[in-house]
């Protein structure tokens, strides 16, 4: 919870100088409202890593992130108007594939390594102590009491979940600006221009994201677990994050999100795979024995690994036609 409220400072750091380099626009409340959502979802990443890996976990929700944020745009939920697109069939066999592609991704075999393992299977974090000291261990690695059927439900479950919410996140600002062109809406005038909307969404992440820290300080009676180390990389994540972050809303503007989402939500998946099979070694197949031409089958059946993102990345085309 701590290195989620770091990375979350730093994300409303860098929307406060996007808000003054735009010469501080309207502030709509609404819009803060998408950053809640945002946030609610990031709480469940390190679930989501600890139980199925990071390499599973990002392509899942990057999946049901991309449908999400595809369909509530496409078919106009919440009050949005919806998108047209020149082609609708080929658009509707592009979610098609990314659905397939997501069923898939929830029946890969990912292998995260315990605690106990050597230090070099935990890459993510410099020292085993900033992730577990040797005093609360059991407290702070309590999946390792789930069996390994529940661990994988409930990292599936999760990701899926965070990955909605991660789709609904734009929801308030298309629906502020969809409403801003009618003359009896509260939003009338407001502005078209995505990126107006960052310091309120941003605000929302921030704010959302202090709250459960300070729910999280409550539960551990005052004592939580604070660790320096890893303060500096926390914050550089979330100002990168910003950034990209503001690169979407642009991209929402000049695109429409019915084609930026999924764009957008293809390219991390892809690299978190990568990461997951040849890095973190949480998603491969195994051989027993592993001579050494089978482990070189191994490293192919690692590499087939990656066309289960095929369907996803050819519905790229296919959708934004």
């Amino acid at each position: 919870m701590f290195l989620q409220w770091i990375l979350c400072a730093a994300i409303w750091t860098v929307s406060l100088v996007v808000n003054l380099l735009l010469h501080c626009p309207k502030f709509w409340p609404l819009a803060m409202l998408g950053g809640c959502v945002w946030a609610t979802g990031n709480i469940t990443v390190v679930p989501i890593v600890k139980t199925i890996g990071l390499g599973l976990g990002l392509l899942i929700w990057g999946s049901f992130n991309s449908l999400t944020g595809w369909a509530s745009s496409r078919f106009g939920w919440f009050g949005m108007d919806p998108e047209d697109v020149s082609r609708p069939l080929l658009n509707y066999i592009g979610a098609g594939l990314s659905v397939i592609s997501a069923v898939i991704f929830l029946f890969v075999k990912s292998e995260v390594p315990s605690s106990t393992s050597s230090l070099d299977t935990t890459p993510l974090l410099t020292e085993r102590a900033i992730n577990c000291t040797q005093t609360d261990g059991l407290d702070c690695l309590w999946t390792n009491n789930l069996s390994q059927l529940q661990n994988r439900i409930l990292g599936c479950v999760l990701a899926v979940t965070s990955g909605i919410l991660y789709g609904c996140s734009f929801v308030p600002i298309i629906y502020i600006k969809d409403h801003g062109k009618r003359n009896d809406s509260i939003y009338a005038g407001s502005s078209q221009y995505d990126l107006d909307y960052v310091f309120a969404h941003f605000s929302g992440i921030f704010v959302t994201s202090t709250l459960y820290f300070l729910a999280y300080c409550m539960i551990m009676k005052n004592n939580p677990k604070v660790y320096p180390q890893a303060i500096l990389p926390g914050f550089f994540s979330g100002v990168l994050w910003a950034i990209a972050s503001c690169c979407w809303f642009i991209a929402n503007h000049s695109l429409s999100a019915v084609v930026s989402f999924p764009i957008i939500t293809a390219g991390p998946g892809l690299i978190a795979a990568m990461w997951g099979i040849f890095v973190f070694k949480e998603i491969k197949v195994s051989f027993s024995p592993l001579s050494p031409m089978d482990r070189k089958l191994q490293e192919e059946k690692d590499i087939s690994l990656l066309f289960c993102i095929f369907p996803k990345s050819l519905s790229l085309y296919i959708r934004d036609c």
